[in-house]
């Protein structure tokens, strides 16, 4: 083995390790970065090796990070976390959830039906798992546990519906990978509108078949009301406003009238004017929403740069030609090789962050997808849509992060709300059928690739 190789496979280590010394996540990238450099130039220096580091990498991370800041792709991501977290104070979703669960109250688990059906809404207007994830639960949960529902049902419920949010675009964490791969934002905004509603699908029918062959568990309204006209009126008058949010968003992208980032600011802009039409906006609200929204950001930001060092240096130690000479190797030929990669991926999500993955493993796998030649089809006008095909599936899978013990950040987002007598262990339960539909999810996908290619390809033609 290399000195070159050696020190990859320790840079990786220690970035490990120092992940569970509670750091924040930015100084562990950026330190470990900094401290490779350090070896990559100390062993240069005594053992005359050629890492292929010195100082210009660190002049190269600043002219980066410059370059950072000024990524249109980018800008997105505080106007889409915005328009999430004023939509969260605006008091629709409370609005739809009470239309919906009368209407939806003469059946078995219909007030967790409620909950994914809110979710796939709230995941298409707001794209922020915690702000979809605490309001779902703070809604919801005592409801479900004071009807008489399992615990570990209605936890579940929150957390898998909640999460989809990082996949129904505009996703934030389809704009870093489209900024990380070089890949238009719009595509991956359409490959993943299939993909987000099959798993809602399967969220809903798994609900169903629960409450059918276990109705004790998730018992009937005793306050339930015959289903009326005027209670359909009430869901459709509740959805409305979201649904025009989500049009004016995501179908400005589809339509090409506007580029992802002038629509993130439509949608900022739409979710301050909803707000205001429910009565729900104030100066002290903006400010608020303004705070957490430039606290959010500046966080990920700061992943970023340390994200961008971090690669910089592996790539300078020939860190990308090592893992994909490792995965081209493995004996197990294109598909082997694409499914032994999102295990990995699975697994990591166990261990690590969806934005680590994305910023750091990611770039790192995408060359060895590009290379294997998969034969997905792109209509003659989608550019490089295995990558596509295959990003969209690392992106499902990473969706599992959210609920995987023992960092999932779901998990984290229920217990802060969640009653007193839902235990962490109740958590961990719940989430695992829904952890089981989202690799049923991740199957078909990988089955009907055309679920991703053939939305951005009629967008074209």
């Amino acid at each position: 083995m290399s000195i070159e190789n050696f020190l990859v496979i320790a840079m990786f280590l220690t970035f490990m390790a120092l992940l569970f010394t509670g750091f924040p996540i930015a100084w562990v990238l950026g330190g470990t970065a900094v401290l490779f450099t350090g070896a990559g130039m100390l062993t240069d220096a005594w053992m005359g090796t050629n890492t292929g580091i010195n100082y210009v990498v660190y002049s190269l991370t600043v002219n980066r990070t410059y370059r950072l800041m000024y990524n249109w792709v980018l800008l997105a991501l505080p106007m889409f976390i915005f328009m999430g977290l004023m939509l969260d104070r605006s008091g629709i979703a409370e609005k739809m959830m009470k239309s919906m669960q009368n209407l939806f109250g003469k059946i078995h688990g219909g007030l967790a039906v409620t909950v994914s059906l809110i979710g796939i809404i709230l995941a298409a207007s707001t794209g922020i798992v915690g702000a979809s994830v605490v309001l779902l639960g703070l809604l919801t949960i005592p409801a479900m546990i004071k009807q008489g529902y399992a615990k570990t049902f209605a936890v579940g419920t929150v957390a898998g519906s909640g999460t989809l949010g990082i996949l129904i675009p505009p996703s934030i964490m389809l704009v870093i990978m489209a900024d990380q791969l070089a890949l238009p934002v719009g595509d991956l905004f359409m490959g993943a509108v299939f993909p987000g509603l099959i798993l809602g699908i399967l969220y809903v029918l798994y609900i169903v078949g629960f409450g059918l062959f276990k109705p004790a568990s998730v018992p009937l309204d005793p306050d339930r009301e015959p289903i009326a006209w005027h209670m359909i009126w009430d869901v459709f008058k509740n959805i409305l406003p979201a649904s025009l949010l989500i049009f004016a968003v995501l179908g400005s992208i589809f339509a090409g009238i506007t580029t992802p980032t002038e629509a993130s600011g439509v949608g900022a802009l739409g979710a301050i004017v909803l707000a205001i039409f429910n009565n729900k906006f104030s100066w002290s609200i903006l400010k608020e929403v303004t705070k957490a929204c430039f606290n959010t950001s500046a966080y990920i930001y700061g992943i970023l740069i340390g994200a961008t060092a971090f690669a910089l240096v592996l790539r300078s130690l020939g860190g990308d030609e090592f893992i994909e000479s490792i995965l081209t190797a493995l004996p197990f030929g294109p598909y082997g090789i694409m499914i032994f990669i999102l295990f990995c991926v699975f697994l990591l999500g166990f261990f690590l962050d969806w934005i680590e993955i994305t910023l750091i493993i990611l770039p790192l796998i995408a060359p060895v997808i590009e290379n294997l030649n998969l034969p997905i089809k792109g209509y003659g006008v989608v550019d490089n849509p295995a990558l596509i095909w295959f990003t969209i599936m690392i992106a499902v899978t990473l969706q599992t992060s959210f609920l995987s013990p023992p960092v999932g950040f779901s998990l984290f987002y229920l217990k802060g709300i969640c009653p007193p007598e839902v235990s962490l262990k109740d958590i961990y339960k719940g989430v695992i059928p829904f952890m089981a539909l989202q690799i049923i999810g991740i199957l078909i996908i990988a089955f009907f690739p055309e679920l991703v290619t053939w939305l951005p390809a009629a967008a074209y033609k």
